[in-house]
């Protein structure tokens, strides 16, 4: 038996894979179609003992996700694999209609024939877990109380959309065909092997680079931090304990403004590795124009998986910044081969 990890090159796809093995020694396909943010090196440290195959595949191809499911007598998919930067789905939303919305579609039909051909037993224990996010709830005021499970959903960018789009498949192919489907709802993640495009690693790697560090709008924008390992142990409990077609959401209960979480990470990093002037890192904050359409706050009740499963976040904010800062001092060769001239131009083009 195995679990079919989509999207295991990724951020939080990577350090689930890491996650699992240093809880158990299960396999794991890892299907990924190495996109921008797809990275293989972020599982170079697997212990010797993981049974881990990697796939260089896409979730739409039917044919190739229907061989992985078969061959390897895969018992669970955990379905991390989607477009997910709400800047770049203003700038081009195509493909994550593509990815988000169709390929979770196609992704969902091979599972559907493959857990169709299953014998009772097998068919009972199968579990898809779909892995989703807060925006698809849309955005709070500073009174309203925090996300919960009931909240409708009112998504506000191209990217919140097509995963909410992706979130409603997923419930619909459980009330409709019976398949044994979970879904989780995460605010905020940050940790190790981030791609530096969002807020926490791309201040950390500009800060270390002597650039601006731009902060959208007033940067008064709050949001419920996550640490990316916290979220990993909540995903096996939900995938272990979870009730079949239920949604948990999974929350840090950190609620912050930008500036703060960029003031913070200044302050970290004068203590860690100071500038040679002397001066604070946070001098090199800029004020650019906002995102379009930007959601003003997140807030999660991470209440119900409480409750029901027994999990809560191990780490504080503090905590988990200062494993984060350190990660990215002692990581300089990986944050330089992933920022490429592909990547500076991009950064280039979204905060000109």
């Amino acid at each position: 038996m195995a679990i079919l990890v989509t999207g295991g090159a990724g951020f939080i796809g990577s350090n689930f894979i890491q996650d699992w093995f240093a809880n158990c020694n299960e396999p794991v396909i890892n299907l990924d179609a190495l996109t921008y943010a797809g990275n293989p090196n972020n599982l170079n440290t697997l212990p010797a003992h993981a049974a881990h195959t990697f796939v260089h595949g896409n979730i739409a191809d039917r044919e190739l996700v229907g061989e992985l499911l078969t061959r390897h007598t895969i018992r669970a998919v955990i379905h991390f694999a989607a477009e997910s930067h709400v800047d770049r789905s203003i700038h081009g939303p195509e493909e994550f209609i593509q990815t988000n919305i169709v390929g979770t579609f196609r992704l969902l039909e091979s599972v559907r024939a493959h857990w169709n051909t299953l014998e009772p037993a097998a068919k009972t224990a199968f579990r898809f877990l779909h892995v989703s996010t807060d925006e698809v709830y849309g955005s709070l005021a500073p009174t309203d109380p925090a996300f919960s499970e009931t909240n409708r959903y009112e998504p506000n960018s191209p990217y919140s959309a097509s995963k909410a789009a992706s979130d409603h498949l997923v419930r619909a192919y459980h009330h409709t065909y019976g398949l044994p489907v979970l879904t989780t709802n995460c605010s905020n993640n940050y940790g190790p092997y981030h791609f530096p495009e969002k807020l926490i690693p791309l201040v950390i790697h500009n800060a270390l680079a002597g650039k601006p560090l731009p902060i959208y709008g007033d940067g008064q924008q709050i949001r419920d931090w996550l640490y990316v390992r916290d979220h990993c142990g909540a995903i096996r409990r939900v995938l272990d304990a979870g009730q079949l077609g239920q949604v948990y959401n999974i929350g840090g209960w950190n609620e912050m403004a930008n500036i703060d979480v960029v003031k913070i990470l200044c302050a970290a990093l004068d203590k860690e590795s100071p500038r040679a002037d002397g001066k604070s890192y946070a001098t090199q904050i800029t004020f650019v124009k906002d995102r379009a359409g930007h959601d003003r706050r997140y807030a999660m009740d991470a209440r119900k998986i409480e409750r029901e499963l027994g999990w809560k976040p191990a780490e504080t904010f503090t905590s988990g910044i200062a494993k984060t800062v350190r990660w990215y001092l002692d990581n300089a060769a990986w944050v330089q081969q992933v920022t490429s001239g592909e990547y500076r131009k991009w950064i280039a083009t979204n905060y000109s």
